[in-house]
């Protein structure tokens, strides 16, 4: 029998490709434990439209 453990999927979202009034979003898919980090996380990634590093927050 497989643990049921803590890791959750979230999805990252860039920030500045809002208000850059180009098309479409910049999102990434990754894990993370709930049980250590309970809130939302920040990672900087590379946002393609952009060609730029920026940063991504978690969404719901």
């Amino acid at each position: 029998m497989a643990k049921k453990g803590s890791r959750v999927q979230v999805i990252l979202e860039c920030t500045e490709h809002k208000n850059s009034g180009k098309p479409g979003t910049s999102r990434y898919i990754t894990t993370k434990n709930k049980k250590n980090t309970p809130e939302r996380i920040e990672l900087k990634k590379y946002n393609s439209t952009l060609k730029k590093v920026t940063v991504h927050k978690e969404i719901k």
